[in-house]
């Protein structure tokens, strides 16, 4: 058996707010609270009838595999002795349907641009090497079959 590293919790809460429970009509807003007591106010993508104001499982899948590429990336960096003084992401998922005919998230790309500090110079063979090792790194990334492309730059 495994060896556990860590557990995480989250909690959701739903409750029908209309008099009926009909496809076309009934909520889809929720809460999801997070172990440390973070809350985030989560829905239906748009096209199923969302909220589009509120984070939907969609942006949220695609969220934790920048998230975690990016901590991942800021870990090995560290490591190396390298200073990064910023980072961001333009991540994009696609929802279509896979080889099984399902709906799926079936790919991920993020496009991280990083500015780094100190003395070392990063070339583009580097930052790729970087991002290579984050991504090997990267705990969602290994959790999931959704194909994910880190486009470094």
């Amino acid at each position: 058996m495994p060896l556990v590293m860590s557990l995480h919790h989250t909690s959701l809460a739903w409750q029908r707010t209309t008099s009926d429970f009909a496809y076309e009509t009934y909520g889809r807003d929720h809460v999801l609270t997070f172990g440390g007591g973070a809350r985030l106010e989560a829905s239906a993508a748009p096209e199923y009838r969302g909220d589009a104001t509120r984070a939907n499982p969609e942006e949220q899948l695609v969220g934790a595999l920048s998230s975690c590429h990016m901590l991942t990336f800021l870990a090995v960096c560290a490591k190396k002795g390298l200073v990064v003084d910023a980072y961001t992401d333009d991540a994009e998922g696609v929802l279509e349907k896979n080889t099984e005919g399902r709906l799926a998230v079936t790919r991920v790309t993020l496009r991280p641009r990083v500015t780094f500090g100190g003395e070392a110079a990063v070339d583009a063979t580097k930052l790729a090497e970087l991002h290579a090792a984050a991504h090997r790194g990267c705990f969602i990334a290994s959790s999931v079959k959704t194909v994910v492309t880190v486009e470094s730059r």
